[in-house]
């Protein structure tokens, strides 16, 4: 619009140049092209910069004073120049009015108060002016110039209001756009971002720390599972909306809570304090989920686990930091279960020897690698030797001897757990078949090995072509793995159940069973775990615990078996309490088949122990 002004004015002032006074046919030009140069340049600087609704009103709001001042002047001024010109010079003032006028009404067609404006003073002052000169040809041009921006002004109208509804359409388009990835980046249970918000905002965060520390928690319920379970999804999903709701109050000022997914939660700590307020924060958490939740339905206990890890003390970008806050909470959940817990540079030293055993256990002949070692489980009133429970050794020829601690669960996390329990059980129940008939034998089962009916038909199997009575067996489950997926887990012990084998359930007392799973799984045998014997007899916690439960495996018509009896002040205090049956040190470590002949006579007694 400038240009074309700029461009017709000086066009019709070097035409009155040599006839108008230089301050009416140059200086005044020269003023116009100041003020459009400027506003020009202006416009041109913005053209790629998105203004805001305040900044675009304001500025619009000048382009149409501006326009009704320079329509104003620049028409007066060549109304001005027409004494001075033949009636040829004067000819061009009404052409240069005409196309200066309909080229600025076609420029601002978007602005409409703009367009009506300049057409009113144009057409006013044209038509006023001619009519006064009282010239009939130009008189027919004002006249012709009134209907053409008459026309042109209808014509405007149409495309402002195609115009305004392309505006309209786009702005709604715009809203659908941000609502669409609003909820993609939404979790729609919680209301809280979801993961791929999680990681998009994580990545954000590096391009801007300064740095400054950031530290992410990865934060996984305890006893989730169960509730499911127990109460249905619906109770299920009241219950995540009450944990994020406590999650986003605990997080803090300036934090980030996301759900990942399931269970699994996120927190994102920006400008992350020292390690020691790290794990308050984590601890306030920790402790906000353990109190109970109130549902309208039930009240729900339950707890939680947090993993952290910090840049860039322990990792160098986004999917690290995630990734080892993960393994964190890993470690939490099987160290400290109910609280956080902080990756450090021992971690480090893990991953990396977990990555060796891993890769050492992917190219192992396993058949030929796997041992069975036996403990021996021992009446206490008779000392005699009951059964023996079979425990699992590797002795790589990379890595030398690999503790079942260390190898199990990178078998589990690398998917080579199952295939290791049927060779294990085969050359349990090989060995076994030679022990005399009332001696059995009890065997660990991983949450992967009851994962499916087909897996629990694998191991039917091992065990119906070792021709060994399944009465004698006991299977071993932890609590965690029952409650890993309870639907299945009780299927699957069923199958077995029906077998005839015996289910043991492990470290009875560590994990988050309630009385009522326990009590609607087909369990015939509890074990009492190491951490409620060590200093029986001179903890009076231990001593009552160990006595409650005794007393409640008792009541429920189940077998129980106290693990990790150490001394003969411990054992004492289990006879005292009515224990039955025991295995620990104090009788025997862990020994091979070659070693067994000397407890199957059935001959030991508390007085041997072993080195």
């Amino acid at each position: 619009m400038y240009s074309i002004v700029l461009i017709n004015a000086w066009a019709l002032s070097i035409t009155f140049l040599s006839t108008a006074p230089t301050w009416l046919s140059l200086y005044i030009p020269m003023g116009f092209t100041a003020i459009c140069g400027a506003r020009l340049v202006g416009w041109w600087r913005l053209r790629h910069v998105v203004p805001t609704v305040k900044y675009a009103h304001r500025a619009l709001t000048l382009t149409t004073r501006l326009a009704f001042l320079l329509t104003v002047l620049m028409t007066i001024w060549a109304l001005s120049l027409f004494p001075y010109g033949d009636p040829y010079m004067q000819g061009s003032i009404a052409f240069f009015i005409a196309i200066t006028g309909l080229g600025v009404i076609n420029c601002l067609q978007q602005l409409r108060s703009a367009t009506i404006m300049v057409a009113i003073v144009v057409n006013c002052i044209f038509v006023a002016y001619f009519c006064i000169a009282d010239i009939t040809a130009f008189m027919g041009m004002a006249i012709n110039l009134v209907l053409v921006s008459v026309a042109l002004l209808l014509v405007m109208a149409v495309q402002f209001r195609h115009f305004a509804g392309a505006v309209s359409v786009r702005a709604e388009l715009e809203a659908i756009s941000r609502e669409n990835a609003r909820l993609a980046n939404l979790d729609s249970l919680t209301e809280l971002a979801n993961r791929r918000e999680f990681f998009a905002r994580l990545e954000g965060l590096f391009d801007k720390l300064e740095g400054k520390r950031l530290a992410v928690g990865v934060i996984d319920l305890d006893g989730f599972k169960p509730v499911n379970d127990l109460y249905g999804h619906k109770i299920g999903d009241k219950l995540l909306v009450e944990v994020g709701k406590r999650l986003a109050d605990e997080a803090g000022d300036g934090n980030h809570i996301a759900r990942l997914g399931g269970d699994e939660f996120a927190l994102t700590v920006v400008d992350c304090p020292d390690d020691t307020q790290l794990l308050a924060l984590g601890e306030r958490i920790c402790a906000a989920l353990r109190t109970p939740f109130v549902l309208a339905e039930t009240t729900v206990q339950i707890s939680g686990s947090i993993g952290f890890s910090v840049y860039p003390d322990t990792a160098g970008h986004a999917q690290e930091l995630y990734e080892r806050a993960d393994y964190a909470l890993y470690c939490s959940k099987r160290t400290s279960r109910g609280h956080p817990l902080l990756f450090t540079e021992q971690h480090m030293v893990e991953i990396e020897q977990n990555t060796r055993i891993e890769q050492a256990l992917l190219n192992a002949d396993l058949n030929a690698e796997l041992t069975v070692f036996y403990q021996p489980i021992i009446a206490i009133d008779t000392g005699k030797t009951m059964a023996f429970e079979a425990l699992a050794r590797w002795a790589s020829p990379v890595l030398g001897n690999v503790p079942p601690s260390d190898f199990i669960p990178v078998a589990e996390r690398a998917g080579l757990i199952s295939e290791m329990t049927r060779i294990l059980l085969k050359k349990a129940l090989t060995t076994a078949s030679h022990w005399p008939d009332n001696v059995g034998l009890s065997f660990n089962l991983s949450a992967h090995d009851i994962s499916s009916s087909q897996a629990v038909s694998l191991i039917v199997g091992t065990i119906l072509a070792s021709g060994v009575d399944p009465k004698r067996l006991d299977l071993e489950l932890t609590e965690t793995a029952m409650l890993h997926d309870f639907a299945q887990a009780k299927a699957a012990i069923d199958m077995l159940k029906l077998l005839g084998c015996g289910i043991a359930l492990d470290d009875f007392g560590t994990g988050y069973s309630s009385l009522s799973q326990l009590h609607a799984l087909p369990l015939t045998k509890i074990k009492i775990d190491r951490s409620f014997v060590s200093n029986l007899d001179r903890n009076p916690a231990s001593y009552k615990i160990v006595k409650s439960l005794l007393a409640l495996s008792t009541d429920m018509g189940l077998g129980c078996v106290v693990e990790g009896v150490e001394t003969k002040e411990e054992l004492a205090a289990l006879n005292i309490l009515g224990g039955r049956l025991v295995q620990g040190y104090f009788y025997s470590l862990p020994v091979p088949a070659s070693e067994l002949e000397r407890f199957l006579p059935q001959t030991t007694g508390p007085a041997q122990m072993a080195g």
